[in-house]
């Protein structure tokens, strides 16, 4: 069940989190490949064709409107992706690639 926001296009979940209406889309997920790339709005909309101009505008806007606790969350995220990251084993195959450098 979504909840309307004042923000056309964006709604927040069960969890409140934003979402891009009617995808299943994060705010924080646009916002992080738009950081990562330092994408304009049209480079996101070339990336992400399913999504609107309007939409994407739209999500920018409500980021910018929650920065603050936006970039927590994104912050939260990085932190949960390095921690899992770290408790999985080596692929078999970069041991194997090591083994050969060191010999």
């Amino acid at each position: 069940m979504a909840t309307a926001t004042r923000y056309a296009h964006i709604v927040l979940d069960h969890a409140d989190v934003p979402h891009i209406a009617p995808t299943t889309m994060k705010v924080v997920e646009l916002v992080t490949a738009q950081r990562a790339n330092d994408w304009s709005a049209e480079e996101l909309h070339f990336q992400f064709p399913y999504l609107s101009l309007g939409q994407i505008r739209s999500a920018l806007a409500y980021y910018f409107d929650h920065k603050a606790s936006l970039d927590a969350d994104i912050a939260r995220r990085l932190v949960l992706v390095d921690e899992m990251q770290q408790q999985m084993p080596e692929p078999a195959l970069r041991a194997r690639l090591r083994a050969l450098r060191t010999h």
